[in-house]
């Protein structure tokens, strides 16, 4: 396995295989690797020749810099697992060889059709103009043919196809199941900021969302919000940021169960300090 610091490092590796006629993976990743991570990158090497994990903690998608300072950094055990399971390269770069000054003293732009207007871009100002920014530099570099994201980060997948098609790029994005504890619980590199009653406490997120697909499509679309809303809150150290029930192709908000024939609710809530999202399908 590979450990690249250096863009100019990145690209003549990259250029040598695209001349040998290999195919690439890319599995973007801040790090702190756990089993969802590791369920994508074993995704890309099983359908690539070679694959590509960024480890990259982007602090343009930060618009707290105190939840930049706080995000786990684990890269010495990052670089074990990844090692165990066959990657082939890592990307690991300082934010001075991906950004220059100008890129992180102004605001990426780009139309994202609204798609940033909901949910995590609500609460989020300026989250997905650094996600846009950075994959799509990760993207310029590594030149993948197939791009792995998981379900969990619904939003960002679904930028992340627009991205794609907006810049008329050559690449599959492949979303990924998302991958949870025996608990529920999806996993996530923020879990590790979880003591271990925060963790038993938070796995009753998704037992609420899983109960209430039960009363899909009886009961009326806010109703259901509500009543889950106020069921996860039962836990007084659960608090909701929001709960929307979206066309899953849109994002738009939906008042009918029929609106749309792919229905998602995602979900964000903090445990304590912990701010954790989820999403489940409701109808597809």
């Amino acid at each position: 396995m590979k450990v690249i610091n250096k863009t100019s490092d990145l690209q003549a590796i990259i250029e040598q295989l695209k001349n040998d006629g290999k195919s690439i993976g890319l599995v973007p990743t801040m790090g702190a690797l756990h089993k969802g991570h590791l369920s994508l990158v074993k995704n890309s090497i099983s359908n690539n020749d070679i694959t590509v994990v960024s480890i990259f903690v982007n602090p343009t998608q930060f618009n707290n810099p105190n939840d930049l300072a706080s995000y786990p950094r684990t890269v010495d055990k990052d670089l074990e697992l990844l090692q165990t399971i066959g990657c082939d390269i890592v990307f690991a770069p300082e934010a001075d060889d991906i950004y220059s000054k100008s890129e992180t003293d102004s605001r990426f732009e780009f139309d994202f059709e609204g798609l940033d207007k909901v949910m995590e871009g609500k609460f989020r100002p300026g989250h997905f103009n650094g996600v846009v920014q950075i994959v799509s530099k990760l993207f310029d570099l590594v030149r993948p043919d197939r791009a792995y994201f998981g379900e969990k980060d619904f939003q960002q997948l679904a930028i992340i196809r627009l991205m794609t098609k907006r810049y008329n790029l050559p690449i599959e994005i492949v979303p990924c199941p998302i991958v949870r504890e025996d608990s529920g619980l999806a996993l996530s590199s923020r879990n590790s900021l979880l003591n271990d009653n925060e963790k038993r406490v938070a796995s009753h997120i998704y037992a609420v969302l899983d109960e209430s697909r039960q009363f899909v499509p009886q009961t009326d679309v806010e109703e259901l919000k509500q009543c889950a809303i106020a069921a996860i809150e039962q836990k007084p150290e659960l608090k909701v940021e929001y709960l929307d029930i979206v066309d899953g192709h849109t994002l738009k908000s939906i008042v009918k169960w029929d609106e749309c024939d792919y229905v998602v609710g995602c979900i964000t809530v903090f445990c304590g300090n912990v701010r954790l999202i989820d999403n489940i399908c409701y109808k597809k």
